[in-house]
């Protein structure tokens, strides 16, 4: 696997150079499957599906994997990882990711990004939590692709972290010294485009489902779905810096307005603490 020191010249380089790399998993995953198949006889596609939901990289690899050999008489997208387990078929499943790379290894030189990715991941999950829930709240007609989604809506963040660890590193460094800069102006000054640049043709590239590529796509946040996957990215990323970051009042009010629900109301179901209530409240309430 090699790794990217240096900026190409435009988004599909980028696209061309990600897509020839191996896709590593986390070591979690790779231990769960083993174990797994010391017992699969017993094994169910719910256990299945639940570690595969725990990592952003194996939702990627298994809904690109189902893409690429889509059989002749499917005529419906894969969009939910309990489907593409039965889609599968336990047995096929095990055998088909059996020798999985995973990113502790991959990135063992680079200590740094490890820890960068695995925030990223953490991240990630905790989006995918909020959009489910809220999707609930809206009475989503299928909460499962709100919440691979919403998992994967980091996944360009994370593959340059694995795959281009030095310039991610570079990207986040220009943010630690002003921490005004806008997290896309960082990446365009290291890597000449954003990472949003690439989302949309890196998941045409690893022929991801059309639904979830129109769900990751921003030029729809008028539409309810995509809005509740973009706020719950966003307000993930801007809770990591606490419950004082100055993005936070307006993150609330948009997610308010796009539940249709008080305040008060989200940010108990949000588990703020009493602390941070004053600052989301209007003064009488």
């Amino acid at each position: 696997m090699a790794f990217l020191t240096h900026a190409l010249p435009a988004v599909d380089d980028y696209v061309e150079f990600f897509s020839h790399q191996q896709l590593p998993v986390l070591r979690h995953t790779v231990r769960e499957f083993d174990a797994m198949r010391e017992e699969i006889d017993s094994v169910s596609g719910k256990r299945v599906a639940s570690v595969v939901l725990g990592d952003p990289l194996m939702t990627m690899k298994l809904l690109s994997h189902l893409e690429q050999h889509r059989r002749h008489s499917q005529n419906h997208d894969i969009t939910t990882i309990d489907r593409a387990i039965i889609m599968m078929g336990i047995t096929p499943f095990f055998e088909t990711f059996r020798e999985l790379a995973t990113v502790e290894e991959t990135l063992s030189a680079h200590p740094k990004a490890l820890i960068g990715v695995l925030k990223v991941i953490g991240r990630a999950r905790k989006a995918a939590k909020h959009a489910r829930d809220w999707a609930v709240i809206r009475h989503d007609l299928d909460v499962d692709e709100i919440t691979v989604a919403a998992l994967l809506r980091q996944a360009t963040d994370i593959v340059c972290w694995i795959f281009a660890p030095t310039l991610t590193q570079q990207a986040y460094a220009l943010q630690e010294a002003d921490h005004t800069m806008r997290s896309s102006d960082a990446q365009r000054q290291v890597f000449g485009v954003s990472a949003r640049d690439i989302q949309l043709a890196l998941v045409h590239a690893w022929k991801m489902p059309e639904l979830l590529i129109h769900l990751l796509d921003e030029s729809r946040s008028d539409h309810p779905r995509v809005r509740t996957i973009t706020l719950a990215a966003d307000f993930t990323r801007h809770l990591a810096h606490g419950w004082e970051d100055d993005a936070l009042p307006d993150d609330i009010a948009d997610i308010c307005a796009l539940l249709h629900i008080a305040p008060d109301a989200l940010l108990r179901r949000l588990n703020a603490p009493d602390s941070a209530f004053s600052r989301f409240l209007p003064p009488d309430a």
